[in-house]
């Protein structure tokens, strides 16, 4: 195994926060290694990069976990081998510059930003995301992989922020998003791009306040919006080292905006549920009724919290009556869990299968780490339980063949607390409860992050 590195200066606190604290604290170093020892045997079809991004304050100082500059983390397998690994800050004018997304007028510069919260592929590019900004692409050359080319406004198209959960129709190859303003009307714009990575619509959608919208859903035939009562703070926002700039706001209500794809200047239909929190969405379909209208239904999977910062996260199922604009509420598990992901070719067509994480975050402190697989249609679990003090991060699907919905593996970065390291840890999906298929050993700790994706070579 070899190694390359580059260090940053870094300023240690006396006293860390939770999410600057054990495996919440960031790595000090960029480094390149490759041929990294694995222990079990990698699947020889799986061909491409796993790249998973989070915050890794460079100055190891951060006023929440949610604002620490973005780093990402890519393991290359090919041949059956772990070729390399390599970690990148995303190098934003934030990072490089001291650049802000807001001055005190509201006035915004959104290639600034930290890109710390998932990573994409579209039409050829590798983005990394936050809510907040533009996208930063990154190079994924070989030679150059993971290296900051710039922001990416769509050839000056985009003009609003871009949400971190952009989603990818398979039938149709567009790019679904939205960017949500903080300070200034539109509080909300819808956006799609099509397959060859073309801004084709951009249309504000009317909404009475600034709230965190941090996910949404697609499904073959609709788009829905959750607006839900996390309201913009002024004065957080603007209060240096002031957190989170949200606050629980239960009067300002919560409702689900339905609007159809073939109409994207259309209405949008506003749907009341109970006041909750949703970070992340698991996945969005429809059900089409008698042909007629009556009885379409659209049915979403998300993880709910009681309210923002609060409660104990777990998965539920919304159904969405059309016809009678009523949703029905239905909790599918109450144990905790996050992170929700399905195989990504199924996004907006009903996926059978559910993966969620059970780890800890800044609050919670230690916890049995787990990954859980859910069947939506009979109900079963079947889990994966580490070993003590071993915690996984979010897991992406990687497919072992053409099929949507069929095998393929689960891939995530284990924490060992005992050796203070992580491994990239390879699971079958389709016998989730087994040893893992390959543990490969990586040359420093992964923080705990965000999100990320395989990115196959074909």
């Amino acid at each position: 195994m070899t190694s390359t590195r580059g260090t940053a200066t870094t300023r240690a606190q006396a006293t860390p926060a939770a999410y600057l604290a054990g495996n919440f604290a960031p790595v000090p170093e960029e480094l390149t290694t490759y041929e990294l020892p694995v222990t079990g045997a990698i699947p020889p079809e799986l061909s491409g990069w796993y790249v998973r991004n989070g915050p890794n304050p460079q100055d190891a100082a951060s006023p929440h976990w949610f604002f620490g500059d973005g780093m990402v983390h890519g393991v290359r397998l090919e041949g059956g081998r772990a070729r390399s690994y390599r970690n990148r800050w995303v190098r934003t004018s934030t990072l490089t510059e001291g650049a802000r997304v807001h001055d005190r007028e509201g006035n915004a510069d959104l290639t600034a930003g930290v890109a710390n919260t998932h990573v994409v592929r579209h039409a050829g590019r590798t983005l990394a995301l936050v809510e907040s900004s533009f996208p930063y692409e990154l190079d994924c050359r070989p030679g150059h992989e993971l290296e900051t080319l710039g922001a990416y406004d769509f050839d000056g198209r985009l003009t609003t922020a871009m949400t971190a959960h952009p989603k990818t129709c398979p039938a149709t190859g567009e790019l679904h998003f939205f960017g949500y303003g903080m300070m200034r009307e539109p509080f909300l714009t819808y956006h799609r791009a099509d397959a060859r990575g073309e801004l084709v619509v951009s249309r504000p959608v009317e909404v009475p306040a600034a709230t965190m919208m941090h996910d949404f859903h697609l499904t073959a035939a609709h788009v829905v919006f959750m607006d839900l009562p996390a309201v913009f703070d002024l004065e957080t926002a603007i209060r240096p080292g002031g957190g989170l700039p949200y606050r629980w706001d239960a009067e300002h209500g919560a409702r689900l905006g339905v609007l159809r794809r073939d109409d994207p200047y259309g209405e949008v239909r506003w749907l009341p549920i109970d006041p909750c929190y949703v970070f992340h969405a698991l996945n969005a379909y429809d059900e089409p009724g008698d042909g007629a209208g009556r009885g379409e239904r659209i049915v979403l999977h998300v993880v709910r919290y009681e309210h923002l910062g609060a409660g104990r996260p777990s998965l539920w199922k919304w159904t969405l009556g059309l016809g009678t604009g009523v949703v029905h509420e239905e909790q599918v598990d109450d144990r905790v869990c996050e992170f929700p992901r399905i195989d990504d070719r199924l996004a907006g067509v009903e996926a059978r299968f559910g993966h969620v994480t059970v780890a800890q975050s800044p609050s919670s402190g230690p916890i049995p780490g787990a990954l859980l697989r859910y069947d939506l249609r009979t109900g079963a679990v079947t889990r994966h339980d580490f070993a003590p003090g071993r915690t996984p991060a979010e897991a992406a699907f990687a497919p072992a063949d053409d099929r949507p919905g069929g095998p393929g593996w689960l891939l995530s970065y284990v924490y060992d607390a005992a050796k203070d390291a992580s491994d990239l840890v390879i699971l079958d999906a389709d016998n989730l409860a087994a040893a893992p298929v390959a543990t490969v050993h990586l040359p420093q700790r992964v923080p705990f992050g965000f999100h990320g994706n395989w990115l196959p070579d074909r």
